[in-house]
């Protein structure tokens, strides 16, 4: 038995900076101040005790997904990480441990992404400390599911992830040597302009190198984005299967902690 709550936008200033993440080749991303932390969420709770509320209409067990909102709130303020990871275990571990009724949890949340603003300055423009912009860009993902272990709550399963990528190369892309029939008319492409979008997701070999607590085991959404930026821009690329294809392997390569790496793609051309 299960049910949550979702769009649980929230944020707060002032986290943790996020500081000593492993440089990359294919990117200059070293850490985020973490001024402004904000993620859309989502939290569904399971367990056998609130049968009675969907057999009996008894809701003597069942904590209301309006009390659930104001949890992830207030735990917002209280968690001291710097991941959006490191915060889905902290509130989801909360739940499991205020409420005796929930067996399992499974929180996932969308970072709302921030963008810094130039304002004049002594020398020229430069970004403000005050005002930022709400991005349309890339976001980070982060999925976790807790159970409720006998010594405490244990950390089952993780996806971490950066989606709404989209990437236009202006050519050195081809499509050449599909299946040609009566149905074909499509022509073949030596040299195109390519539009792709696509979801990059990741699991680490080890869970708890998800939250962050270790930076130089965490695997940043900025740094996997450039990843895939770098590698387009690098390869002469005749299929979007190929495109992602070789950005995973950069991917596992550049982060030994991972144990996969999946996608989510399609062509916008």
């Amino acid at each position: 038995m299960n049910y949550g709550k979702e769009k649980i936008k929230v944020y707060r200033t002032y986290a943790t900076p996020l500081e000593g993440v492993e440089p990359i080749p294919e990117s200059s991303f070293e850490g985020r101040p973490n001024t402004l932390f904000g993620m859309d969420l989502r939290v569904q709770v399971e367990g056998e005790a609130f049968l009675a509320s969907f057999s009996e209409g008894d809701n003597s067990m069942v904590v209301a997904t309006d009390s659930m909102k104001n949890f992830v709130q207030r735990h917002l303020g209280d968690y001291q990480g710097a991941t959006l990871e490191g915060f889905l275990e902290f509130v989801g571990a909360a739940l499991l441990e205020t409420y005796d009724q929930m067996e399992s949890v499974s929180v996932s949340a969308t970072e709302i992404p921030f963008e810094e603003r130039p304002v004049p300055g002594d020398d020229g423009f430069e970004a403000s400390e005050l005002v930022f912009g709400v991005s349309d860009g890339e976001a980070a993902y982060g999925e976790l599911s807790l159970d409720a272990g006998e010594d405490g709550p244990v950390l089952d399963d993780q996806l971490s992830g950066v989606t709404d990528i989209e990437l236009v190369k202006v050519k050195d892309n081809s499509f050449t040597g599909f299946v040609q029939d009566e149905y074909t008319t499509l022509p073949e492409r030596e040299n195109r302009t390519l539009y792709v979008a696509m979801d990059i997701f990741w699991q680490y070999a080890d869970p708890e190198a998800a939250l962050g607590e270790e930076p130089d085991r965490y695997v940043p959404a900025e740094q996997v984005r450039d990843i895939a930026q770098v590698v387009f821009d690098e390869l002469d690329v005749n299929s979007i299967q190929d495109l992602i294809y070789r950005i995973g392997l950069r991917v596992l390569e550049r982060f030994e902690g991972l144990e996969s790496v999946s996608f989510e793609a399609n062509n916008r051309t």
